[in-house]
């Protein structure tokens, strides 16, 4: 990307973020076990030993072998020491590791503020105009992550012009926005400016977050839209899980100070939001990038993916509010009663072509919350790949999991 005010200082690598929650879930979870060892009954686990990874069969043998009341504690402790250790390693691998991106930006259409429009369509390209709309609290860069894992540069490779709305990050004036002005005002001017490129209608396409922000753009300014792709997009938030979600709703009072004193949900926040949903799993993929040649091309991918999520973007406050109390605390969306600008949306009510693309193996969006929308939309088309939230736009397997997909759908409009 070209140089940002915001810029991390030299130690360029903050990540995993935050840094002190991961620590410590690790070391709660080996003092809850090394806790809980003392006192388990030796007759577990009953399954057979064969069929057990090793570190876990370990630690069977030594409870059912009995007669020192340590062996089993012991194995316990020295496989949490083991874990702790490759967790420690592998963090300390990706911080050192040389990999920068070095993708320059392409050329910017328009801009306002922070945001800004960015062409990735060759010089006189013609095709179908794609204008793609990320999340509001992650770069848009991970559209276009690194050599082989664009996105945007495939496609514009395969006969479409894709435009990025980055929405950067919100200075003193997009702190006080919220949805409506996101959506009402600066995604309604980006677009009138990408239909003023493309000569007519766009193609108007969806990212998570920025899926639920281009289907209230689609369905005020239907005029300047001739269909709609929504990429692993949520709208029942309560499907799959509705006491998770209301949990994440319940937790604004908490975070009420940090709102007022920063005008923003910080990133470190977000991103222990993000962690309640899998609390475990960035140590487990920090322990397996400790396994990996750090010269090779997983551990380039890993680094590169890792440096995206670790470079977040905060989320105004007043946005932070809707989406906690609204989305996920009262399920707004789902139940009709999300507005902007004082109009609900209706997904049922749009009349143009729509794709849903749900992966099946997203942790992020549950695929009943994103069906929920396809549902909604009448005679919407459906896909579901064997991917994951992010797997599917940036993955090794992203071009045949959605790209194709994506591309094939446009063709034939």
């Amino acid at each position: 990307m070209s140089e940002r005010t915001d810029a991390p200082g030299p130690l360029r690598r903050r990540g995993p973020r935050p840094l002190a929650l991961h620590l410590s879930l690790a070391m709660l979870r080996s003092s809850a076990s090394a806790a809980a060892s003392a006192s388990l009954n030796p007759a577990w686990p009953s399954s057979n030993p064969g069929f057990l990874p090793p570190a876990a069969a370990a630690i069977a043998a030594a409870l059912r072998a009995g007669g020192s009341e340590t062996a089993f504690p012991a194995a316990v402790l020295a496989e949490a020491q083991r874990q702790d250790g490759a967790l420690v390693a592998g963090i300390a691998a990706y911080r050192r590791h040389p990999y920068v991106r070095a993708l320059p930006d392409p050329p910017s259409l328009w801009a306002e503020g922070g945001s800004r429009l960015l062409d990735y369509g060759a010089p006189g390209a013609g095709g179908p105009v794609m204008l793609f709309v990320p999340s509001l609290v992650n770069r848009a860069y991970v559209l276009d992550l690194a050599p082989g894992r664009s996105m945007l540069r495939w496609l514009a490779g395969q006969g479409v012009r894709p435009l990025l709305l980055d929405w950067g990050w919100p200075g003193e004036i997009e702190r006080g926005f919220t949805l409506t002005d996101y959506i009402a005002g600066r995604l309604e001017r980006a677009l009138v400016a990408a239909a003023g490129v493309a000569g007519g209608k766009v193609v108007l396409a969806g990212y998570c977050m920025g899926g639920l922000l281009a289907l209230a753009a689609a369905g005020r300014r239907g005029d300047l839209v001739a269909a709609l792709a929504l990429l692993a997009t949520p709208w029942d938030f309560h499907a799959g899980g509705a006491e998770a979600a209301g949990a994440v709703g319940r937790m604004l009072p908490l975070l009420e100070p940090v709102l007022a004193l920063s005008g923003t949900l910080p990133v470190d926040a977000l991103q222990v939001l993000f962690a309640l949903l899998d609390p475990w799993g960035v140590a487990e993929k920090y322990r397996g990038f400790a396994r990996l040649d750090p010269a090779g091309a997983r551990a380039l991918a890993f680094v590169a993916l890792e440096d995206w999520l670790n470079d977040g973007v905060p989320l105004a406050a007043p946005v932070a509010r809707e989406c906690l109390a609204g989305w996920y605390g009262a399920n707004t969306p789902a139940r009709g009663a999300w507005r902007v600008a004082g109009l609900p949306v209706e997904p049922r009510a749009l009349a143009l072509p729509a794709l849903v693309v749900v992966p099946g193996h997203d942790r992020i969006v549950p695929p009943p919350s994103a069906l929920a929308l396809a549902a909604a939309i009448a005679g919407a088309r459906v896909v579901t790949p064997a991917a994951g939230h992010i797997g599917m736009v940036a993955g090794a397997g992203a071009e045949r999991a959605s790209w194709g997909v994506l591309r094939d759908w446009v063709r034939g409009l």
